[in-house]
């Protein structure tokens, strides 16, 4: 037998009442393996799998390029109030400290501090916070495991992979909705990151991994704890996955690997991304028998629960949410749009508005000092127009991509919304009689990002860029690119 990455390894039962995190064993360690014959354990069952991972974890490297990463990710401090200034004071000792800690086995995590964070639709959703050491140890982890899991992953899984995200997912959609599949199941998997079981999560982990402290090391991650907001008291994490921890996305997608597997061996037209996912269809019947297919895989086998409210069998035509998108066919022209999603207007409405306080107490000003002079030596309007144009160019970035009925330019809306919340912040008042005083001119004379003007030059961008096969002159999926779902994946080629 090899030393080594890659040695054969043979599966032995363990009672189920008593959680294991011991790596299955192997023929060279194992002492049960030497007293029975080696016929009883059938070529099917030898698989290949990667252990003494934890030393490659500890590495003082990899810590170091952990915490450049962490402190690259800025954030705020978890439940011990260490923030990434005072970590960096002294760095080194504490990342040595830590690859001790690591090395032997003395290293517990501490409890994340819970925080909650509004959601577009009503409500909140909680995000743990861990320490800044601990998101060290867990970016250390992810450093070392998401290779290994990338080999195996779904080509229908886009969230959190290297090369992948919400590009490529909208990219398979696009191209599905431009194909002409007329049925999608439009699902929504309720409390997901909360509701990951443990046990059935360790299980996929050591599917590829065999080395028990890699593996209760990760136990310990998820079992840390919760510490509630304005109280001291810490509770108990039997379930789930905290969201804000570096390791928390590559967690959940091997967990839902399992379903990505399976959905595409039987031929279904999957789009992935993190726990948000639809599936594509031909026909009725077809999305019908996919979605009660997904329903047994989630629910019956991982634990989890379709939310009965928001997942739906509809046609591409008459609408879908994905991504911070909304797609339909128009009813009047009969073309495709690709639209941003009501939620995520509302969630862009919200950010200018905290991005563009009023004062309190704030007077009237006079006309004659609205003039660009006095008003571009203001610190206040500098900054605030700074800080719009970071998340304006952000959000472009990320929403260019609308097949709209205003090609060269949708987000007129947009920019008008924007000043006047700008003219309310700079004045303290609204209404109409502001859009004169400070008109259009003047703030784009400040430094304003304009929404119509990036969409504008992104368009021109593409029209000159040279033909791309399924893209002519650029054009973002001009035509209609000859695309289908394949067993094996992705999008494919028909023949």
């Amino acid at each position: 037998m090899p030393d080594g990455v890659g040695q054969l390894v043979f599966t032995f039962g363990f009672p189920e009442e008593q959680p294991k995190d011991d790596a299955e064993e192997t023929e060279a360690t194992s002492t049960a393996a030497s007293s029975q014959p080696f016929a009883a354990r059938s070529r099917p069952e030898r698989k290949r799998k990667w252990h003494s991972l934890i030393d490659k974890v500890y590495a003082l490297r990899n810590l170091q390029a952990a915490w450049a990463r962490v402190q690259a990710n800025g954030g705020a401090p978890g439940g011990d109030g260490v923030t990434l200034a005072q970590f960096a004071q002294d760095a080194d000792v504490r990342l040595q400290q830590l690859a001790a800690d690591l090395r032997a086995k003395t290293y517990r995590p501490q409890p994340v501090r819970r925080v909650f964070i509004p959601k577009s639709g009503g409500g909140e959703r909680p995000l743990g916070i861990p320490t800044v050491r601990d998101r060290i140890v867990q970016q250390a982890l992810l450093q070392i495991l998401e290779p290994i899991f990338e080999a195996k992953f779904s080509s229908r899984s886009h969230g959190f992979r290297p090369g992948r995200g919400c590009a490529t997912a909208l990219d398979v959609v696009d191209r599905a909705v431009r194909y002409g599949y007329g049925w999608v199941v439009d699902a929504d998997l309720q409390r997901f990151f909360d509701t990951v079981d443990h046990e059935r999560l360790l299980a996929a982990v050591n599917e590829e991994v065999a080395d028990g402290s890699i593996l209760r090391l990760i136990r310990r991650l998820l079992t840390a704890g919760v510490t509630l907001p304005e109280t001291a008291e810490v509770e108990p994490t039997e379930l789930g996955t905290p969201q804000g921890g570096p390791l928390s996305p590559l967690l959940a997608n091997i967990y839902l690997h399992a379903f990505d597997v399976q959905m595409v061996a039987e031929g279904y037209g999957l789009v992935r991304y993190a726990d948000d996912f639809v599936i594509f269809a031909k026909s009725e019947s077809e999305a019908t028998a996919a979605l009660e297919r997904a329903r047994e895989i989630l629910e019956g086998q991982l634990g989890q629960r379709l939310h009965p409210e928001k997942t739906q069998v509809v046609t591409v035509a008459s609408g879908f949410a994905f991504l911070g998108y909304h797609y339909h066919r128009d009813p009047r022209s009969g073309e495709w749009r690709k639209e941003v999603r009501r939620q995520s207007v509302q969630r862009f409405r919200d950010a200018i508005r905290q991005r563009t306080p009023r004062l309190r107490g704030q007077r009237k000003p006079k006309v004659r000092h609205l003039t660009y002079p006095r008003l571009a030596k203001n610190q206040r309007l500098g900054k605030m127009i700074r800080d719009l144009n970071r998340y304006l160019r952000g959000w472009h970035g990320y929403f260019r991509a609308v097949w709209s009925a205003y090609p060269a330019s949708p987000f007129r809306n947009f920019d008008g919304f924007v000043r006047r919340r700008l003219r309310s912040a700079i004045s303290g008042r609204g209404g109409l009689v502001w859009n004169a005083r400070l008109p259009t001119q003047l703030l784009k004379q400040l430094g304003l990002v304009s929404l119509d003007e990036l969409q504008r030059e992104y368009r021109a961008g593409c029209l000159a860029a040279p033909a791309r096969k399924g893209k002519p002159g650029g054009e973002p999926y001009a035509g209609k690119p000859h695309v289908r779902f394949g067993k094996a994946g992705g999008l494919a080629t028909p023949s």
